[in-house]
């Protein structure tokens, strides 16, 4: 009997042993799991942008700005900024705003807006659309070697020689406070609500649409680099590169200087971690953010250069 109780008794401190390994593994799997999912959606984030922005300014065959004599003004459903002027100023490769959303009264709603910067990247697409393709909604840059116009499908002449029609593409980025929402009320519908990073973006049919880019993306800073007349790169928030009002612009503006794009980029897990407490700050461009809960979180930061940056100067 006292051999018994003292086998029994060596059992269940084996088991209470393997219970407590059982236990430690399971929770660094989390965690380990928990960072996995913070680092690819903020690499994904961080990447998705540097694309964007190295096909920023994009203009076709020619390098010269657009002209504004032979522009069209269709109705773009949810067009951002000022109707009829903010798509087709596609000269501007890049614009931003600094924390705060200026087109609440149109493309992005004040309950779809959560914190961070707007940015807004122009350019047209890599290769032209031949013109069986061409669709009559369709917004296209018409580029040849000495003139670009923007034009609607409809209003396109016919195919000429070094002469190419490049659908426009258009986005702008933003922070929206949940993942997933009620398509017609707007309200989150998962628990508890995941920031993401969204864009507007101009469609085929020729309205501008929110669309969901990656999931678990809490914060987006951004500095842009102005080439001044002596070569010298400086770094400034949107509201120190000129008006903030001049993203529906049909001229130059000092955002025709821009020739980098500093990024940063805050990730977040979609639950909090039971037993960990977060209470880091994280500085980036202009904000710092200080952490107060139970979710993990990591910056992502790159310095992009404008391929398609023609120098005023």
């Amino acid at each position: 009997m006292v051999e018994m109780m003292i086998s029994i008794t060596i059992g269940l401190l084996i088991i209470a042993a393997l219970l407590g390994v059982l236990s430690s593994t399971s929770g660094s799997t989390k965690t380990n799991d928990r960072t996995a999912e913070l680092q690819s959606n903020g690499r994904y984030a961080l990447d998705h942008l540097k694309r964007e922005l190295r096909q920023a300014g994009y203009r076709g065959y020619t390098a010269e700005a657009p002209q504004s004599g032979g522009w069209t003004t269709p109705n773009i459903p949810g067009e951002c900024g000022t109707a009829g002027s903010f798509v087709k100023n596609i000269r501007q490769a890049v614009w931003g705003k600094n924390d705060s959303n200026p087109f609440s009264a149109n493309c992005i709603p004040a309950t779809s807006y959560l914190q961070g910067d707007v940015l807004v990247i122009r350019s047209a697409a890599t290769t032209p659309t031949l013109q069986a393709n061409e669709a009559a909604n369709s917004l296209y840059l018409r580029s040849s070697y000495a003139t670009a116009n923007v034009l609607q499908g409809s209003s396109l002449p016919a195919d000429a020689t070094a002469t190419g029609n490049f659908a426009l593409v258009e986005h702008v980025y933003y922070i929206s406070p949940y993942t997933n929402s009620n398509a017609t009320t707007g309200v989150a519908t998962e628990n508890p609500q995941v920031p993401a990073l969204y864009r507007v973006s101009l469609q085929a049919n020729g309205s501008m649409t929110s669309e969901l880019v990656v999931t678990g993306i809490e914060q987006i800073q951004v500095e842009y680099g102005m080439t001044n007349s002596n070569g010298t790169v400086q770094y400034f928030n949107a509201s120190g590169i000129g008006s903030q009002t001049d993203h529906s612009a049909t001229g130059p503006t000092s955002w025709d200087n821009i020739s980098s794009v500093r990024i940063w980029i805050l990730a977040r897990n979609s639950k909090a971690e039971a037993g960990y407490s977060n209470t880091s700050s994280y500085v980036m461009g202009d904000q710092t953010y200080t952490a107060n809960d139970s979710f993990r979180r990591q910056v992502f930061t790159s310095v992009v250069q404008l391929r398609n940056y023609r120098s005023p100067y």
